[in-house]
């Protein structure tokens, strides 16, 4: 194990799962476990349970799984030693000075180190003569000296060494400047990545730069960002520009732009609860991020079309969050940051202020649609507006209803039954998808688990009951002696047994901390299942002999290796099911 087991062992006992998770995900004890809404997938149904008794996590819905480390690691998007070096500290323990190896961890610090350095060196241009241009570009945009220290802007030379050879000269490699995607290496030798640029560093919550957005200053010039792309400290699809900031000024309400400038402007105006993507549309684990830091997210994108198309996407996305979003109707400018120069901080507050619920927001738009003055654009306009209230409660709807039927002059009752119509449609159709959805899966993972992992239905069963025995009651493993770990079904099945019977020889715990440096996030994943699901026994050595027949009788059978089956043949067979 890259960290020894003394260690770990007294790390396991100063930390408690409930505890360290809790302060991401809202539990309720439930029985001897605590339940919440997953972190790591949508859901509006808690299925994600926390077992204090092993000091573990499983989501049922999503099959992620674990320990704390895991958790940790997969929350915080951390490598395994950074992980339990983060809960070490939280425990106030220090790291042991040997026994681990932290290779990847080195190489995260340097690469962190190198995002220090380059945001200092772009800094300081930015303040030379060198950068003269791109400040007056940035107080012409409105930013005060003050703003523009505060978020360390900064400018990167028209040049294609600059940043190479100042880093160099402080001693980072190249390698490491090409890992933090500073430095690209062409047919001519490596180059700066970011040239005659506006830069914009990207900091995490825990204040470490981890990349850099990148703006041209003339007009109208394609490709008018470029950004960071994904490195070993950096995914541009799980951060949010701006959040270290946000995250101690939200007071639970986020305000969620578009771009860096939109951030940074309203930030000045005292909108210190503002983030933004970075350089990508929202997505799904941003929307989780956003979810821990806050109950209601207000949607200032852009008012044009792209922004409202934007609009559109993130009310999906959130959908079956546990946030309230509220849309504000912008006007008077493009953006937030046009907005505030053209009309000021106050107009801006009360556009934020005034900002509407989805269905608010849905009726608003679809009423600007259509000529409610016809027969046609009214009977139009109720067809949309009852697809938005189709998901919502049934006061949310009476109430709804009422307003449209007073401002149409149309029977409520008659916008009630085409509701209900279109509610009992859609939701046959719904159960229909969802139905033909799982059958469909269950027939791809019997496919999968018959043919292309060469095991048999009992087998699978109990092989998984077998690793549960195994850890549970140990002594299961005297029966074991003469047993051929290759008979088990290649992969995570015998990487797991081998790593068990390991612990046992070693008269080392098989609690799921002995496991997660050896184990990837989705086998951890799998074997929390494993555990979750088993059920204790009653005559265990007896139970785990049947499961070693079960797997020794269902090997023999097994007759078509997957090696002899061609892609075609696997189509075929799953295309009959």
């Amino acid at each position: 194990m890259p960290i020894n087991s003394s260690f770990l062992q007294e790390l396991k006992y100063k930390i408690d799962i409930e505890d360290i998770i809790s302060s991401y995900v809202s539990l309720k004890k439930r029985g001897s476990t605590y339940v919440g809404l997953c972190p790591f997938h949508n859901e509006k149904t808690p299925s994600f349970t926390v077992y204090p008794e092993t000091q573990s996590f499983y989501c049922f819905g999503c099959g992620a799984g674990g320990d704390t480390v895991g958790f940790i690691r997969k929350i915080e998007n951390l490598d395994y030693v950074d992980a339990v070096k983060l809960l070490a500290d939280r425990a106030g323990l220090e790291m042991p000075q040997d026994g681990f190896d932290d290779s990847v961890s080195k190489q995260r610090r340097k690469v962190l180190e190198a995002n220090r350095a380059a945001a200092k060196y772009f800094h300081s241009v930015l303040m030379s003569e060198e950068g003269k241009a791109a400040l007056e570009y940035l107080t012409g945009r409105g930013l005060s000296k003050k703003t523009i220290n505060k978020f360390g802007l900064g400018f990167a030379p028209d040049g294609w060494h600059n940043l190479e050879n100042e880093l160099v000269k402080q001693g980072f490699s190249r390698f490491d400047l090409v890992q933090a995607g500073l430095i690209r290496k062409g047919e001519k030798g490596y180059y700066d990545f970011f040239r005659n640029r506006v830069m914009f560093p990207i900091i995490d919550v825990r204040g470490n730069v981890i990349a850099f957005g990148g703006r041209v200053m003339e007009p109208n010039k394609p490709n008018k960002y470029l950004n960071t792309n994904d490195t070993i400290v950096y995914k541009k699809t799980n951060e949010l520009f701006s959040l270290n900031n946000a995250k101690d000024n939200s007071g639970g309400v986020l305000i969620l732009c578009e771009g860096y400038m939109d951030v940074i402007s309203m930030y000045q105006a005292g909108f210190t609860n503002a983030v933004g993507g970075c350089g990508t549309a929202l997505t799904g684990e941003q929307v989780k991020l956003i979810s821990r830091y806050a109950n209601e997210v207000v949607l200032a994108y852009d008012a044009d079309e792209a922004g409202q198309k934007a609009v559109q996407k993130a009310l999906v996305l959130f959908k079956n969050a546990d946030v309230k979003v509220r849309v504000p109707l912008l006007k008077y400018g493009k953006d937030p940051d046009e907005i505030i120069k053209n009309v000021g901080v106050d107009a801006f507050r009360g556009m934020l202020e005034g900002a509407t619920n989805e269905i608010e927001y849905e009726i608003i738009k679809q009423r600007n649609n259509f000529n409610l003055n016809t027969t046609q654009g009214k009977i139009d306009f109720i067809n949309e507006i009852i697809k938005a209230l189709a998901d919502t409660t049934p006061v949310e709807q009476d109430l709804y209803i009422s307003r449209i039927s007073e401002e149409l002059g149309v029977e409520k009752r008659n916008i009630k039954t085409q509701l209900d119509d279109y509610v009992r449609k859609h939701s046959r159709a719904k159960r229909r998808s969802e139905y033909n959805s799982i059958v469909n899966e269950s027939i791809r993972q019997s496919a999968r688990l018959g043919f292309i992992s060469e095991s048999s239905s009992r087998k699978i069963k109990a092989e998984d009951r077998l690793i549960y025995l195994l850890i549970k009651y140990p002594d299961c493993s005297k029966l074991a002696a003469d047993f051929d770990s290759s008979l088990l079904t290649e992969g995570f099945m015998q990487k797991v047994y081998l790593l068990i019977i390991r612990n046992i020889e070693n008269a080392a715990d098989n609690d799921l901390m002995s496991f997660s440096a050896d184990l990837t996030g989705d086998e951890m994943g799998r074997l929390s299942g494993i555990i979750a699901r088993g059920e204790p026994s009653t005559e265990p050595k007896a139970e785990f002999r049947d499961c070693l027949n079960v797997i020794i009788n269902e090997n023999d059978k097994i007759k078509t290796s997957v090696n002899n089956i061609s892609d075609d043949d696997f189509r075929k067979m799953f295309d009959n099911k």
